[in-house]
């Protein structure tokens, strides 16, 4: 009876921001409304009960779903992916809404204001968003005094980058200083060389350049008392070669796994006007008109490695039929965000729902 009643709650609050709340946040600019939301949010959560009552009904508990996987014990397979909350100034609050791990970032050594805004554009008609953010964030020490304070068990991945200005010769500076600076209060760590929003970082995808820059931060890993996995996130713009290559150098370097995939520089079969794109202009697309390839990714990831290594999902997941449609096709664990801008709040209890009673 109380199962059947918090789901009743949770179905109302999915149709109330489906309804009510997304159509006012989307009359304004989309970082706009992201900074909005975040201290709507922050206001809220201020007040008393609120919290109890937001995890009462949105986390989702389904133990069956519990996945142990690189060591640690993830309450259900749905997360949040990076770039939602690239500064940890809400992990307790986003704690609240089910999410079986959160991934902060991407971080880099120094604080930066990444690309020139606006930067952040909604496809409604393709359930998408393209972004050129430019990896704009505190910096990596604002970021692990945050993570210090946070009083959510929430399993916490790590995502590193390289600053802007900051050469691909020189590169594995800025991610070992940010390993370093955030290795005591994350979990997970993300290895970010996929983003293209940042110039010259996808060449970090090249073989021999990502198996130095990997070997040698999983040689400072393993000489730290409690190693922590190491994962890397890659492009779903990589050619079946490409996709090979990267096997090879998880696995030469025993990464704990990967995380496919990043956004894409593709603009094909898309809804959305020419005119309108031509506007936008560059970014990285995420959402829906991602889901097929980066489903074909994992795929491809988990036969041809013969599921050596973890693989995190990630690529236009709004609903548990796309969860499962990247479980089935190997993933161990998701993500959202575009997914969570659209469906709003109630997107993991609904997934994780839908997972529980979906035929195998």
């Amino acid at each position: 009876m109380l199962l059947c009643h918090n789901f009743e709650w949770q179905t109302r609050l999915q149709v109330f921001y489906r309804y009510f709340i997304r159509p006012l946040l989307f009359l304004l600019e989309a970082e706009k409304a992201h900074e909005l939301t975040f201290r709507l949010i922050r206001i809220l959560f201020s007040l008393p009960l609120v919290k109890n009552l937001v995890r009462f009904l949105l986390v989702p508990r389904r133990k069956e779903l519990q996945k142990q996987l690189m060591g640690l014990t993830f309450p259900n397979p749905v997360g949040l992916a990076a770039g939602l909350d690239k500064n940890a100034r809400l992990i307790d609050e986003l704690a609240c809404f089910g999410f079986g791990f959160i991934e902060i970032g991407t971080v880099t050594p120094q604080p930066q204001s990444g690309n020139p805004k606006p930067r952040l554009f909604r496809l409604v008609l393709d359930k998408a968003l393209i972004n050129r953010m430019g990896f704009n964030n505190d910096g990596a020490q604002a970021v692990a005094q945050r993570l210090q304070k946070r009083k959510a068990r929430v399993i916490i991945g790590g995502n590193i980058g390289k600053n802007k200005d900051t050469p691909n010769e020189t590169a594995f500076n800025d991610y070992m200083a940010c390993f370093e600076t955030l290795f005591d209060w994350v979990d997970y760590f993300v290895v970010n060389v996929s983003s293209p929003n940042t110039a010259g970082l996808r060449q970090l995808q090249d073989k021999e350049l990502l198996k130095g820059l990997l070997h040698a931060l999983q040689e400072k890993n393993q000489q730290k008392p409690k190693p922590k996995p190491l994962l890397l996130k890659i492009a779903p713009d990589l050619t079946t070669e490409q996709l090979d290559e990267i096997i090879d150098v998880v696995l030469q370097t025993k990464l704990a796994g990967v995380i496919a995939t990043n956004t894409t520089t593709s603009r094909h079969n898309l809804q959305t006007s020419p005119q309108l794109l031509q506007s936008i202009g560059a970014g990285g697309l995420s959402g829906a008109p991602l889901k097929k390839r980066s489903t074909e990714i994992i795929r491809y990831l988990a036969q041809k490695s013969n599921k050596q290594f973890v693989i995190i999902g990630a690529g236009g997941i709004f609903n548990a039929e796309d969860a499962l449609e990247k479980l089935r096709a190997g993933a161990d664990l998701v993500q959202v965000y575009t997914g969570f801008v659209y469906e709003g709040p109630a997107i993991v209890k609904k997934i994780v729902n839908g997972l529980q009673i979906a035929p195998n």
